[in-house]
């Protein structure tokens, strides 16, 4: 009698058709991960009709939606990636729509389940939506806290055009069109060696990154952190102050350290605070008007590396792969013949955690600036060639976090999403090294041929990179701790620009007996 009674009641009840008297227990599991897949479906079955036609309908609509997005207008996602406001809506869009997913899973399954099923296959049932909302909530998660830490990360380092104060940078930004009679975009790269107990900061990496607006092709100009007299626009107040260039006569080699390109950062602004107008970071601003003028290019950002968090940001992406080309010293003083107590030999394909790579990129002992150059170079590609997408997703809470450690730049957040498409240009298109003929340049010597420098980097910009890979034309670092540097082989000099393939392509060096 009681039995029938509760049949009675699972016939009569809404939403309860009578047939879900006899479905099984195995068959209501099967239904209800069914419902998972495709929401909707479960209420349809369970005779919630019209609501589940219109949950399919919609999930079949946001999912037609993704990917189309996904295959036609993936730069466009990729843009609104850097807008803070849009973060946001897509942080609380993914926990919404996890929510509603969430909800349609228990109510299919509460429609599905047999009214006779008992007590082990209603825990059997409750285990399974468990599981399947887990499935859902945890990749939610995940979601909404990266895109938290995308947004934390963008309003760390780049700040609004209004909020910001830069001596050099554009006064305004075409939002609508910011290449507009604009052919190439000019960024300074520069790397500092701030540190733990490190007083004052010197720029020892300054790289200038010339990009082509249109096709996305950039070329790399390395400039010698030991230039001297580096000069200054005929516009610009430090111009009257160094009319022939930051630099001094007369001075010993220890004296000229501070007077030479590593050191205007720091020097320059402690000299003259506030010489070229408010600014959020003198010491770039300084560098940014001297080395545009050195180069004949017009500076327009730059993007200043902490070296102290380059290792973070390494360990961040799970390490980089390079090619090792020559014994890379880690430490040792070569003015004081003190040797490194250990090295990163040669070879191949050498995956480096953060630690070695940025031993890698700095190493000095026995090594001169156009070795460390290739290596920053190099290191920078490696770093590029890590972020992968898969990379991206799973670890980038960490590398938001190491970013806001090892950045800071003057621009603007209104360019972001012009720069990401431009950057996609990038990624598949050709970058190359602009060679600079040290000794014809006198880049080593006081007084370098500026001139000549301005006329090297225009032929390079004007030229197609060649693919003859590079090959070293400085000496080699001792191979064992110790022994003095070994001359290498004098290379013909190569063409005014080099693909970085090629350039960072395993070709050994030296003699490693």
């Amino acid at each position: 009698m009681g039995s029938r009674s509760r049949a009675t009641r699972a016939k009569g009840r809404p939403g309860r058709p009578g047939r879900a008297r006899s479905r099984t227990v195995s068959g209501s599991l099967g239904l209800t991960v069914l419902s998972a897949l495709l929401p909707g479906v479960g209420l349809i079955i369970g005779g919630r009709r019209r609501l589940g036609a219109f949950v399919l309908t919609l999930s079949l609509g946001l999912l037609g939606l993704g990917v189309y997005v996904g295959l036609t207008r993936r730069d466009e996602v990729l843009a609104a990636a850097v807008v803070p406001s849009r973060l946001l809506i897509t942080s609380v869009g993914i926990g919404l729509l996890a929510l509603l997913w969430i909800i349609v899973i228990v109510g299919s399954h509460r429609l599905l389940r047999p009214a006779t099923g008992g007590p082990g296959g209603r825990a059997l049932g409750a285990v399974l939506v468990g599981l399947l909302c887990f499935a859902i909530a945890a990749p939610a998660a995940v979601g909404v806290q990266n895109v938290l830490a995308q947004r934390s990360l963008v309003q760390n380092v780049f700040q609004s055009q209004a909020d910001s104060k830069s001596a050099t940078r554009p006064s305004t930004v075409n939002v609508k069109d910011p290449w507009e009679g604009k052919p190439r975009l000019n960024l300074l790269l520069l790397g500092g060696d701030d540190g733990k107990g490190r007083v004052g900061v010197r720029t020892d990496t300054v790289i200038v990154a010339s990009i082509d607006t249109k096709t996305g092709d950039t070329a790399l100009i390395s400039m010698p952190r030991q230039l001297t007299f580096m000069p200054f626009p005929e516009d610009s107040p430090l111009h009257k102050l160094y009319p022939d260039g930051f630099g001094k006569e007369g001075l010993s080699l220890e004296g000229r350290l501070e007077w030479m390109l590593t050191a205007m950062y720091q020097n320059i602004p402690d000299a003259h605070p506030g010489i070229l107008g408010p600014s959020d970071n003198q010491g770039a601003d300084v560098v940014k008007q001297s080395v545009g003028e050195a180069t004949g290019l017009k500076i327009d950002y730059y993007l200043q590396v902490n070296l102290q968090g380059f290792d973070e940001i390494v360990d961040a992406l799970g390490g980089i792969t390079v090619n090792v080309n020559e014994r890379v010293a880690m430490g040792g003083i070569s003015s004081a013949h003190i040797p490194p107590g250990q090295w990163i030999e040669p070879g191949p394909k050498q995956h480096l955690d953060g630690f070695h790579a940025l031993w890698f990129a700095r190493g000095r002992y026995g090594a001169d600036d156009d070795q460390r150059q290739i290596r920053q170079r190099c290191a920078i590609k490696g770093i590029v060639d890590a972020a992968d997408p898969t990379t991206l997703v799973t670890k980038y809470q960490a590398i938001a976090k190491a970013g806001k450690h090892l950045l800071r730049t003057d621009i603007p957040q209104e360019l972001l999403p012009a720069l990401v498409q431009l950057a996609l240009k990038v990624k598949s298109a050709t970058v190359s090294n602009v060679y600079l003929d040290v000794s014809k340049l006198k880049l080593k010597y006081l007084h370098p041929d500026y001139k000549g420098l301005r006329e090297t980097v225009q032929k390079a910009l004007e030229s197609k990179p060649s693919d003859t890979p590079a090959k070293p034309t400085t000496s080699t670092p001792p191979t064992k701790p110790g022994k003095s540097a070994t001359p290498g082989k004098t290379a013909t000099p190569p063409p005014p620009t080099q693909n970085l393939n090629d350039a960072c392509a395993y070709h050994p060096t030296g003699d490693d007996s």
